[in-house]
Parts: structure tokens; sequence; C-alpha cells
């Protein structure tokens, strides 16, 4: 994907899971926005990776989603372009991070 593209998807991602997390964790949203919305930007090698990813997350109680993209541009149809994890509770995060090694 170009960079516009992809910064259009991560937004897509990002909006998502910010729905999902006002109604799922409105405490993680508070804290999240009142530390300044932190966000960290990750590459995987594959999108199995992604998908394994968003998976442990959402098994550790995290809303995770990934998108599917509608295949008009530059990527076929259903094509999983990016994931978002969080906003989740911090606790929650020190113990279970699937990005810690």
């Amino acid at each position: 994907m170009q960079k516009g593209k992809a910064a259009a998807q991560c937004c897509h991602a990002t909006l998502s899971n910010y729905k999902d997390a006002l109604k799922l964790t409105p405490s993680a949203v508070k804290s999240w926005e009142y530390n300044g919305q932190p966000k960290v930007t990750l590459k995987v090698g594959t999108e199995e990776e992604m998908i394994d990813l968003v998976k442990q997350a959402r098994k550790a109680g995290i809303v995770a989603n990934y998108i599917r993209d509608a295949g008009r541009t530059q990527v076929a149809s259903g094509t999983k372009t990016v994931a978002a994890i969080g906003p989740g509770n911090e606790t929650i995060r020190r113990k279970k991070d699937p990005y810690q090694k």
C-alpha cells in the first residue's frame, strides 16, 4: 500500500477500536485520552501474524480489530490491511501484552 492508503486504513482501525472501547471499556478510553492518546505503530511479517496478535489481545480482554479493505483502489477486496489493539486497561496491558518478548 502507498503511504496515504496505509494512513487511511490506520484511521479506519483507530475509529473502529475507539467506538468499541467506548462501549466495552469506557474507563480505559478515559485514561487513554487523559494520557494524550498514545499510539504505537508496528509492522508484522504476515497477515497471519497480524490476525494472531488480534486474537491474543481479544483473549486478554483488550479491544482489537483488523480492517478488511473494500478493494476499490490498491488492494483486493477483503484484504486485511491493518489492525488496531486497545485502548485497554493498563493492568491488563502490563500483564498480557502480546508484544512483549
